[in-house]
């Protein structure tokens, strides 16, 4: 009897074990760890890679700072492909096998979009520091906030009141053309957020083009464009089909101002298109390496000394930022339990960060300026602040 009572303990024993180490998954083992699910590879590559950098410095820093809760941050990276399928299929392996305590990524709204319904599901914060579709944190069918999704970034409608804005103030455009990426929940809501804006300041949407992702030949569309003589030629999408239809413009002989947002910014933008053909471009993006503010200066600094001398984009100071507010609302829920986490996320209030002070709202978007800025020689230059 005695014999079968301490069998019976030594089973109970290991069993409770198992079920303390299950309720702080993601945390057992001295670490935190946070998923990270990006476009290594494929179509937006460029924007995942530039991410990781940022999430890595950020790491390596609060690390060195003594971690949060008393331990350090574990990233735990995987590749979506640039996928949206593959955005599902990373976001359930990092939680389910993984065992992370949030996740942060993908890059953009549609691979987002895919995510969100694995972190609503499993009850775990996800976070996106540059998918800017209202869809991600607002559900479009119920009109109710999406409770674990969580957003470092403005939104397409005010990026597309930016360009709009800008476009009519400053360039002072009276018609546009809007040629954009079917294929793309971030490309179609720019588009639709910028027409609203420029014909309620009185301007006319001349004509409405759209073309897919991996599209290469941009002459035939680009050609109507040009009959159609506009003021403004607005595209949103990415950078691989943009630097191929601005190249292609101006080899057609468009020479009017070529207006995009955030999307545009990757280094690979200028080789696609050339520096030339850059010329006379501007986009709304999230903040400028040559803001003169101390906190992009440290940051600027800190990136080049990290990363032999590069200069980082936007993707890079985001997800800085975003590895930042999950690691400010650790600290603030006193925990890695999920609940816990999910409300201090929402509660975040005046959090001093590179790109800005955050608040997030009631939808769980951040309150944030916008920079519009303008390609010389195929580098970028500041070119103004708006604020929200």
């Amino acid at each position: 009897m005695k014999k079968k009572w301490i069998t019976a303990t030594a089973v109970m024993t290991l069993a409770f074990s198992s079920i303390v180490g299950c309720s702080n998954a993601g945390s057992s083992s001295g670490t935190i760890k946070i998923g990270a699910n990006f476009e290594l590879s494929g179509g937006v590559a460029a924007f995942g890679n530039s991410s990781m950098k940022g999430i890595n410095l950020a790491v390596k820093e609060i690390n060195a700072a003594g971690g949060v809760l008393g331990k350090k941050i574990e990233i735990v990276q995987a590749d979506n492909a640039s996928k949206p399928e593959e955005s599902t299929r990373v976001a359930q392996k990092l939680i389910s096998n993984d065992k992370v305590v949030a996740l942060v990524g993908p890059v953009t709204s549609t691979n987002v979009l895919a995510a969100v319904p694995v972190a609503m599901e499993k009850k775990i914060p996800l976070l996106t520091a540059s998918g800017t579709n209202p869809k991600v944190t607002v559900d479009e069918r119920t009109n109710k906030v999406n409770d674990w999704v969580f957003r470092a970034c403005f939104i397409d409608p005010f990026q597309g009141k930016v360009m709009a804005d800008f476009a009519a103030k400053s360039l002072s455009a009276k018609t546009a053309v809007v040629y954009s990426d079917a294929s793309s929940d971030y490309a179609k809501g720019l588009a639709k957020f910028f027409t609203e804006t420029f014909t309620a300041s009185g301007g006319k949407v001349v004509a409405a083009e759209s073309y897919q992702q991996k599209d290469a030949d941009f002459k035939a569309v680009l050609t109507r464009i040009k009959e159609k003589n506009p003021d403004v030629v607005f595209i949103p999408g990415y950078y691989e089909e943009v630097g191929k239809i601005v190249k292609q413009a101006r080899e057609l002989g468009i020479k009017v101002p070529l207006l995009g947002g955030d999307g545009w910014d990757a280094p690979q933008l200028a080789e696609i298109a050339g520096a030339e053909a850059l010329n006379n471009t501007f986009i709304s993006n999230h903040y400028s390496a040559d803001d003169t503010s101390p906190e992009v200066q440290q940051f600027v600094t800190a990136f080049k000394k990290e990363y032999n001398n590069e200069v980082p984009d936007a993707m890079a100071v985001l997800y800085y930022d975003g590895l930042k507010l999950i690691a400010d609302g650790l600290k603030r829920a006193g925990s890695t339990d999920a609940e816990k986490l999910k409300n201090a996320l929402a509660a975040t209030k005046d959090l001093k960060l590179t790109t800005g002070v955050i608040t997030l709202d009631k939808n769980h978007d951040p309150v944030k300026s916008a920079a519009v800025i303008e390609f010389k020689g195929g580098k970028q230059v500041f070119k103004t602040k708006v604020n929200p």
